[in-house]
């Protein structure tokens, strides 16, 4: 007990406490992330070429458009091939009757060994060229070899073409493949199925996630890098065959980590501490930071689950000092 005045005296000699904001600590998830830069490629892409001369009778397809695999691209003009066909046919008709014919006088003794062999030979050549005949005339239809888009086409219906001659592009783009390097040290850590995200100039604000399938099994001796390649699904088409990529590639994920505001951290000297409320009252405590986040930055040691973190007024606090927690804002504020 004390005196009236006594006691006055002592509330009045006691620091106001201070008020401060305050967050409740609970777990979050923290990816462990490398980043680099990368190029998108088509998941498949193909230049259609003529295999035989020959004038472009149709163009089956329009510059930009959808096409499915199998369908006709291309049709050569074939009048000269089929009567080529046609006239292998007829080879190989007089060879049969030929060879028929040769076959049952040898069979009678009337014929000699020599002449049996040169009608099997004959016969055999005129098929043989009847087959090459099929296959050129087959060559003067131009399919899609996959489903894809068309993309300008080089030369316009009439135009003769060469053995070799570029027609058109078909490039897949449903799923692109990023290609993208990361320094030796990182192997380890890398495995097919890992997860990426990135990030391109045209869509600033999007990320684009993909997996890992494919690390080349060499380093470039050069650099001391390892090449990676990522398979991203693009069902909208937005990402283009060439477009230049972030990559951020997930090394590690720690799903009960302990993430906080990085103004919760009051650096002094070569420590750093946070502020916990505990009994009304502010305790110090010196913490290990990890990984930094944006805005964030993960407490590997000194916090726990459940502890009620300072995280505005702590610069005006010490330890053991009596605290106001102020009310947390509510989610509609």
């Amino acid at each position: 007990m004390c005196g009236g005045v006594l006691c006055s005296a002592l509330v009045a000699a006691q620091p106001p406490a201070v008020p401060v904001e305050t967050i409740l600590v609970v777990p979050d998830q923290v990816d462990i992330d490398i980043t680099a830069v990368g190029d998108l490629r088509a998941d498949e892409q193909v230049t259609i070429r003529a295999e035989i001369p020959g004038r472009i009778a149709q163009l089956n397809f329009s510059e930009g458009q959808a096409v499915k695999e199998k369908q006709l691209l291309v049709k050569l003009d074939d009048a000269e091939y089929v009567a080529r066909l046609e006239e292998s046919n007829a080879a190989v008709k007089l060879s049969e009757h030929s060879f028929s014919r040769t076959q049952d006088l040898y069979n009678k003794k009337l014929s000699s060994r020599q002449a049996y062999d040169e009608a099997v030979a004959l016969l055999e050549q005129d098929r043989a060229r009847q087959s090459l005949e099929r296959v050129l005339l087959a060559k003067t239809r131009i399919e899609a070899p996959f489903s894809g888009i068309i993309g300008l086409r080089y030369l316009s219906q009439g135009a003769y073409v060469r053995a070799g001659d570029d027609i058109v592009e078909v490039v897949k783009v449903d799923t692109l493949k990023l290609d993208f390097q990361i320094p030796e040290r990182f192997l380890p850590q890398i495995q097919v199925g890992q997860a990426v995200s990135l990030q391109v100039d045209a869509y600033p604000a999007t990320s684009f996630p993909g997996k890992v399938y494919a690390i080349n099994p060499h380093l470039n001796e050069t650099t001391r890098t390892a090449s990676l390649r990522a398979r991203v699904e693009n069902p909208e088409r937005q990402l283009l065959p060439g477009m230049f990529a972030r990559v951020a590639l997930t090394l590690k994920q720690r799903d009960q980590a302990i993430v906080v505001p990085e103004q919760a951290i009051v650096p002094q000297g070569n420590q750093v501490y946070v502020f916990v409320v505990s009994e009304g009252k502010a305790k110090r405590v010196p913490v290990t930071l990890g990984v930094r986040l944006t805005g964030r930055v993960e407490v590997l040691s000194g916090l726990s689950i459940g502890d009620e973190l300072v995280v505005s007024g702590q610069l005006k606090l010490r330890d053991g000092a009596q605290v106001l927690q102020l009310p947390k804002p509510s989610p509609q504020e």
